[in-house]
């Protein structure tokens, strides 16, 4: 299977121009090749395959005032238009929204490096028309990469690369492991095992209070400098957004580690079968009352990352349907109770059976896989 390495770049300051050079036309070329479609659909005509737009690209290059496109490798450009035409195709299949424009402010700067050019040696990595730039360890060696991409997260640079490797094969135990995800804990296993909700740390409480407080003085600060209808972005101010900006990284940081380290010590469990269920997330962000806590729980990537380590060890991994009732259902008799509300946190059953909430619902998901 093809695992995704991701380790951290030292470019010098001349590299680093050059990365931020190669990130400026990716973003610049994704949004020509979305305004080129546009024009293209209004205009009447049919989707535009990335082999086209690529061809009118080339084109483009020959004229004077976009000779700065020669500056950074063309596999870069080229990239960036198949990017693109993929994001619409995601649209027609309904697996994705429109596409939208990349912004300078907003979007993360990244882009593409050839694999058959991409080359490993001594703890660095070979980038076309960058160099060999040093990393802060040593990548493994292999024959060949997939889909190498170097971006930036705000305060460093990353490269990740998909290397092939041996899946595992260990001995699994017999046991069924379901997984009832929620907002109270991030997750309850039927084994016992109780994943705490992050969020509710005072670490991610004290950061979130430090970014509150710097967005509200990075607001007064714009009201301050406002020139008629115009608002003056001051060295001040810039200094501000970068705090939140890290703030914000560290925050999706301490996020995304509490779910490895909580995905990893499931899987470390060598269960045989692994049953989560199939959440309507879209759907629940619509409660404006929770959106803020399911957003901040991340249950999407907990999902991702269950499934790819479940086939990491050779382990099931199962969806229940969206409508199995596995709140409702009592894991001893069987009988549901339709008048189960949100706020009751403990389930009692009229055949006596008390238990918690989550864990009835885990259980009634291990029960699945048998």
């Amino acid at each position: 299977m093809i695992l995704a390495k991701k380790v951290r770049i030292r470019p010098t300051p001349e590299q680093e121009q050059q990365l931020w050079r190669s990130a400026g036309t990716a973003r610049w070329v994704y949004n020509l090749t979305l305004a080129r479609q546009i024009e293209n659909y209004q205009n009447g005509g049919k989707f535009l395959h990335d082999g086209v737009l690529r061809k009118e690209l080339t084109q483009l290059k020959q004229r004077e005032e976009y000779a700065w496109l020669y500056d950074v490798s063309n596999n870069v450009a080229k990239q960036a238009v198949k990017d693109a035409c993929d994001a619409y195709k995601k649209m027609f299949k309904g697996q994705s929204k429109k596409p939208k424009f990349k912004i300078k402010k907003r979007s993360k700067p990244a882009f593409y490096n050839d694999t058959v050019k991409f080359k490993v040696k001594d703890s660095k990595v070979l980038l076309e028309k960058i160099g060999w730039v040093a990393t802060s360890e040593q990548l493994p060696e292999s024959d060949k990469y997939s889909n190498p991409r170097v971006s930036f997260d705000g305060k460093y640079w990353y490269v990740s690369v998909g290397i092939e490797q041996e899946q595992e094969s260990p001995e699994l135990s017999d046991e069924a492991i379901g997984i009832d995800v929620g907002i109270k804990e991030l997750a309850v296993c039927s084994n016992g095992m109780v994943f705490k909700n992050i969020n509710k740390t005072a670490v991610v409480r004290k950061t979130e209070k430090r970014l509150r407080r710097l967005q509200r003085k990075v607001s007064r600060k714009y009201e301050m400098n406002k020139e008629g209808s115009r608002f003056v972005k001051t060295c001040n101010i810039v200094k501000v957004e970068n705090s939140i900006r890290l703030l914000h990284r560290r925050i999706t940081n301490i996020r995304g580690n509490h779910i490895h380290q909580a995905t990893n010590a499931i899987a470390k469990t060598k269960p045989s079968a692994v049953v989560m269920e199939d959440l309507n997330v879209k759907g629940m962000m619509k409660n404006r009352y929770l959106s803020k806590a399911i957003a901040g729980q991340k249950l999407h990537e907990f999902t991702r990352q269950m499934k790819y380590k479940c086939e990491k060890i050779g382990a099931r991994f199962i969806q229940a349907d969206r409508w199995f009732s596995s709140s409702k259902l009592c894991s001893c008799c069987g009988r549901i109770k339709k008048d189960l509300k949100l706020s009751d946190r403990t389930y009692e059953c009229d055949c006596g059976f008390i238990i918690d909430r989550d864990m009835n619902a885990a259980i009634n998901l291990s029960k699945l896989a048998n």
